[in-house]
């Protein structure tokens, strides 16, 4: 049987279980946040019921020794490491939907018709703007096609000027179909 002594449980295993689980509740909860906000209406909840699980156990261990500071300190690195991790797990899944909006002086013809034969829906128009006629180009696509679209818009218009908005739902429109171990994706479209 493993013998632990009180040092080691108070000021290395205990600060240590409650960093990890802190850590654990917070990276659940920045998940949580974002799948409520893509419109995961089961999952969230789920997820809600294991962060606070973990977190009325961190605080458990937290009210029985109010006078030891360690607890403290891995309370509130398990809180910052939490979001960190969460943010990074979020964004490698990459959910969701985004709306890329492109601003361009120069002519966005080649820009469009590339992104068009890479498979993305494209709406574009001219416009005006502070300095003079400018185009605006719409592509709406995958979160995970994101850094695909930027590279196109950095070749074939690097001063373009683009923001991305998140979008909760769309019901039509042409969105890329991936194939499993495909790297160019088959253009399919939604809707009619």
């Amino acid at each position: 049987m493993l013998d632990i002594d009180g040092f080691t449980m108070t000021y290395i295993a205990i600060p240590l279980l409650i960093f990890l689980s802190r850590v654990a509740d917070v990276t659940i909860g920045t998940l949580r946040i974002v799948f409520l906000s893509k419109g995961f209406k089961v999952l969230a909840p789920v997820l809600g019921f294991f962060e606070v699980l973990i977190w009325l156990l961190a605080m458990t261990k937290i009210f029985e020794n109010l006078d030891n500071w360690f607890y403290f300190i891995a309370y509130a690195g398990g809180f910052a490491m939490g979001n960190y991790i969460g943010l990074i797990i979020e964004e490698r899944i990459a959910l969701g939907v985004v709306n890329i909006r492109i601003i361009t002086q120069k002519s966005g013809v080649e820009l469009i018709k590339n992104l068009s034969e890479s498979g993305y829906g494209v709406t574009h128009l001219d416009a005006h703007g502070s300095k003079g006629p400018v185009h605006i180009i719409y592509c709406i696509l995958k979160r995970k096609d994101v850094a695909e679209v930027t590279e196109i818009i950095k070749r074939f218009n690097p001063k373009a000027f683009y923001t991305l908005e998140d979008i909760r739902f769309t019901n039509s429109g042409v969105f890329r179909k991936r194939v499993l171990g495909q790297k160019n994706p088959i253009p399919i479209r939604k809707g009619k």
